[in-house]
């Protein structure tokens, strides 16, 4: 066996060793890719005497770009030759040599997201003040670059729709402006790489020549642009490997296009090999991603297999409520950490990342260390802070934090300078700032051009004052909502809008909660509850469990899985309901969940959300049946906190909001960025504990860890449990499991 492949399997080791021409691997789910990769290049160099220089490794992140050098430093001399890289990375390279070609300086700049919206807000606004029409412009742009067409390819596309002149206008004067500022947005890295290829023969001969080898990794992410880009910088040798698994193909909502696997097939008559022996679960767990995937049929047929054994028989729990799934989830937690597992072995992956809530809650009660990865704490999500920050006006007219946050959301046209003028105002009149917001109507001494601006915010107020003089919590929040018109102001299709109104649904719903179960309650203590589940101790933490979407997961893997909120409509996502292809993509994103497990899987649903003002039913996923799962005859507990608020839903008139985001029915991800974000760290996880229950009865002074002092209202035996339900001093009523929530009686 020669040097560096007698790691392979046999599978592996076919593609490896075919290295003249075009062949596309397709890469089961933990099959080991990224050590095929390295082994090939490895191969290439020590046993084909290729030059490192000679060698292209093309990848999507930047840390799987670090992990590939870091493999072939220890594989092979010269290591550091090897073209290993991001998309973007690579095309900026190439740019810098030749982009003078194209009428740009070499030292052009890179603008990221936020220059570019400048840019286009700018732009529209010389013409007509609509944000709206900014937010399409950006959309277009960005669309239109990753499928290679231009502003009159757009216009040709969408002639009949009203704005797309205005649209096309805009992209134009976007365009130009990069290139008299001698800028490149990232959009254009590949775009302007791409017409540098095709347009001058100098620096495609330069790169054809020089990349003999080339390998893709994550090929069916490939959007048009990076597939053209791949067939140009192999024009000459057609030596290209490309490695990728269609039925991974998750991310059709940035431009990948899954047919550029198939089109690979056929542009380069390539051959095609299977990896499909996965190194990572066990039998049961493979056994259920085969069945599901099979129900897609735009795929290259392949089948898993794993010489691990059965493993542990995949758990289906059917919660009546969202409330009742998450303590399910807690009780499974603590009787895997009985048998061993750590909670950073553990991670709860959802379809959106709305559904997290109920579960940063129920970890805070039951003081369970967790990581949010790839987003935001729930509370912490800007949609949620402004929602809150009226809230936190009405409760405290001196809070100038809250009343800076919102002044201009949504947009009234007031920027620093007015702020500065009325806090101005304020200090030397010596009122406060809410006061000289509310009185700006009957001010004499600001100009009239901060009056006008002023004045709809001050009628907001005012009016969100007076509704809470005479309604609940719950009731004022969807005033606030209504009254805001956020259904309107998150309309535009995206999938960050639709995130956001997933979102603020979801604050709703814990409000609701909240307010059933502490009648009377006020806005103040209802803040001083988000506070607490807002706050986060700063001691370090290793072991966490890990919160997740799905999408931000991918490459992941832990050796328990929580798959939660497996309802239709959730998972797969209401908006793909009808649309074939939208649900093969839903389809994958469930199997990218299934694999990500190693050892464990549990499969969770609610059989009703609280939604939309009124608790509703929830059909089971059709997932959970194509896995090949047997769901049980389901009969409904009472487990907690929410389930006693549930008997209270409905009481109050709130008939008046109903019609509070009804057209609004799509769930959907929006990836905030992999990053970390560490979340209610604690020392210690809960174990169900052997407590006396002899010391808690109706009337017993309790302390719990987070919530200080509170007093028992009541006892009920639940699922093999005992909750109580305790009136804390600092956050009001809460039922909680006894076995789990660490109260301590007072001496």
């Amino acid at each position: 066996m020669e040097f560096g492949l007698e790691e392979l399997n046999s599978e592996q080791l076919k593609p490896v060793l075919d290295t003249e021409g075009a062949i596309l691997v397709t890469a089961g789910a933990g099959s080991g890719k990224t050590r095929l990769l390295t082994h090939r290049i490895a191969h290439l160099v020590i046993n084909n005497g290729v030059k490192p220089y000679n060698i292209l490794a093309i990848t999507f992140t930047n840390k799987a770009a670090r992990e590939m050098k870091e493999r072939l430093i220890d594989m092979i001399p010269d290591a550091d030759k090897v073209w290993v890289s991001t998309f973007h990375s690579m095309c900026v390279t190439i740019l810098r040599k030749f982009i003078d070609r194209l009428g740009y300086d070499s030292n052009f700049s890179i603008y990221g997201e936020q220059e570019k919206e400048r840019i286009i807000k700018e732009i529209v606004s010389q013409s007509q003040d609509d944000d709206d029409l900014a937010k399409k412009v950006i959309k277009v742009v960005s669309d239109c670059k990753n499928a290679a067409l231009d502003e009159e390819d757009y216009l040709a596309r969408n002639k009949h729709d009203a704005e797309a002149e205005a649209i096309c206008e805009c992209f134009k004067q976007y365009n130009a402006r990069l290139k008299s500022s001698n800028a490149l947005d990232f959009d254009d890295l590949l775009v302007k790489t791409l017409l540098l290829l095709k347009s001058v023969p100098e620096c495609r001969e330069y790169y054809s020549e020089k990349f003999r080898y080339i390998h893709i990794d994550e090929f069916q992410d490939t959007n048009t642009v990076q597939y053209e880009l791949v067939k140009l910088l192999s024009c000459k040798y057609r030596n290209v490997m490309a490695v990728g698994d269609e039925d991974q193909s998750i991310y059709g909502w940035r431009g990948a296009d899954i047919t550029n696997i198939k089109n690979f097939i056929k542009d380069f008559n390539s051959k095609v090999y299977k990896l499909e022996q996965n190194y990572r679960s066990t039998k049961n767990i493979i056994n259920a991603a085969n069945v599901l995937i099979k129900n897609n049929t735009s795929r290259i047929d392949k089948n898993l297999w794993t010489e691990k054994g059965n493993g542990v028989k995949i758990e289906y729990y059917g919660a009546p409520t969202e409330s009742a799934e998450a303590d399910f989830v807690v009780r499974s937690i603590s009787g895997l950490m009985d048998v061993g597992y750590s909670l950073s072995d553990m991670a709860i992956l959802m379809r959106v990342n709305a559904l997290s809530r109920p579960f940063e809650q129920r970890f805070l009660q039951y003081n369970i260390p967790c990581v949010i990865y790839g987003g935001f704490k729930f509370f912490d999500r800007k949609e949620i802070k402004d929602v809150l920050a009226y809230l936190k006006i009405i409760a405290n007219h001196r809070d100038d934090e809250a009343i800076t946050r919102v002044i201009n959301f949504p947009k009234r046209g007031i920027g620093d300078g007015t702020v500065a003028q009325l806090k101005n105002y304020a200090s030397l009149t010596g009122i406060s700032l809410y006061d000289a917001i509310i009185d700006v109507e009957h001010n004499q001494d600001l100009p009239l051009s901060v009056i006008k601006k002023v004045v709809p915010f001050a009628a907001v107020l005012k009016a969100t004052e007076e509704f809470s003089k005479t309604n609940d919590v719950y009731a004022t929040a969807r005033f606030i909502v209504k009254v805001l018109d956020l259904k309107t102001l998150y309309s535009e299709p995206t999938e960050e809008n639709e995130n956001r109104k997933m979102n603020i649904r979801e604050l709703l719903n814990s409000i609701k909660e909240f307010t059933v179960s502490n009648q009377g309650a006020s806005v103040a203590e209802y803040l001083q509850t988000v506070s607490l589940y807002s706050d986060t101790d700063k001691e370090e933490e290793n072991s966490k469990i890990t919160i997740a979407t799905v999408h931000s997961a991918k490459g992941l893997e832990f050796k328990v899985v929580f798959v939660v909120g497996l309802e239709e409509g959730g998972f797969p996502i209401s908006r793909a309901l009808g649309d074939d292809d939208e649900i093969e993509e839903e389809r994958r994103l469930m199997y990218v969940a299934i694999t990500r497990a190693k050892e464990r899987l549990y499969l969770t649903r609610a059989r009703s959300r609280f939604t939309y003002g009124a608790r509703k039913e929830s059909p089971i996923s059709r997932f959970i049946a194509e896995a090949g799962i047997q769901v049980p005859q389901e009969t409904s507990f009472r487990a907690g906190f929410s389930e006693r608020s549930d008997y209270g839903y409905g009481k109050g008139n709130y008939s008046r909001y109903s019609s509070d985001y009804d057209e609004e029915k799509d769930y959907s991800f929006y990836d905030a960025g992999k990053t970390t974000v560490p979340v209610y760290q604690k020392t210690a996880a809960p174990k169900k504990q052997s407590v006396d229950l002899s010391k808690f009865k109706v009337g017993t002074i309790v302390i719990h860890k987070k919530f200080g002092k509170g007093v028992i209202l009541s006892l009920s035996p639940n699922a093999g449990n005992s909750y109580a339900e305790i009136k804390f001093e600092r956050v009001g009523n809460m039922t909680l499991a006894l076995e789990y929530a660490g109260l301590k009686t007072e001496d």
